[in-house]
């Protein structure tokens, strides 16, 4: 469940991935928790225990640099992980913007043949060309991708690498989207009425967006394998570009040109 505290959440889920052997630790006798105990970690990120307990009470959340980077290699993070850890201990972000200039839009529509879309941090679809309306209802402008992924029924039929693709946008939407924002928060409420969003949040992964290969099952069309890519957009630093293109002379290719 969604609560303030979230850096100690994410403090006390990563420790007990740890394993004691893992990190060098001896392991004896019959172990309560599972991965590494509190004082374990505070020994090995070189603070007290004290102190680990007050940040995962959330009692400070503030921690100093030099601290969140030993935790951070204490808890064997990786460099998204990491840069998630170091955004809880910073000031919030202003809200993502929801506004797409005339600009992008017209961009959108130059790219003919290739569904692109505009969505911001929080995964909400904000613009959109014909191309990706007609690949899926989840394009639609007003629609939130998180949220169809887990909650709308034609998601799983779509993608046919569906528990690869939902572990992904869970630790995509918590590596962009500010979770101190109260839109956010209210997603991610709204987001727990799925077990399968609740166990995937709870792992607590933290991995932005990646351009990859994506599989998708259209029920007209039939079966594409389309190359995601993300554009950054001057001025709007809270949205991105979307765009998924078929390989030249690929069947992709003339599935997408029958999408219309």
């Amino acid at each position: 469940m969604a609560t303030g505290n979230l850096l100690g959440e994410f403090l006390k889920a990563r420790r007990a991935r740890v394993s004691p052997s893992r990190a060098d630790l001896p392991v004896s006798g019959r172990r309560r928790v599972a991965g590494l105990r509190r004082e374990e970690l505070a020994r090995l990120a070189g603070i007290s225990e004290p102190y680990l307990t007050r940040l995962e009470q959330g009692v400070d959340r503030h921690p100093s640099p030099q601290v969140l980077r030993a935790l951070a290699q204490a808890l064997e993070l990786d460099a998204d992980a990491s840069a998630y850890l170091f955004s809880l201990a910073a000031d919030p972000v202003r809200p993502a913007e929801s506004e797409v200039t005339a600009e992008v839009h017209h961009l959108l529509d130059t790219w003919a043949g290739s569904p692109a879309y505009v969505r911001n941090r929080r995964f909400d679809v904000l613009a959109a060309n014909k191309w990706a309306r007609a690949l899926a209802p989840m394009y639609e402008p007003g629609h939130n991708l998180a949220r169809d992924v887990f909650l709308a029924p034609h998601a799983r039929r779509l993608f046919p690498d569906w528990p690869q693709i939902a572990a992904q946008t869970a630790a995509a939407l918590r590596a962009e989207a500010d979770p101190r924002d109260p839109k956010t928060a209210s997603l991610v409420i709204e987001l727990e009425a799925d077990q399968d969003f609740c166990r995937l949040w709870a792992r607590q992964d933290a991995r932005p967006s990646r351009d990859e290969l994506k599989r998708f099952a259209h029920p007209c069309v039939g079966d594409l394998a389309l190359r995601r890519q993300a554009l950054t957009i001057g001025g709007a630093e809270h949205q991105v570009i979307i765009i998924y293109q078929a390989a030249p002379g690929s069947r992709s290719e003339s599935a997408l040109a029958r999408l219309l």
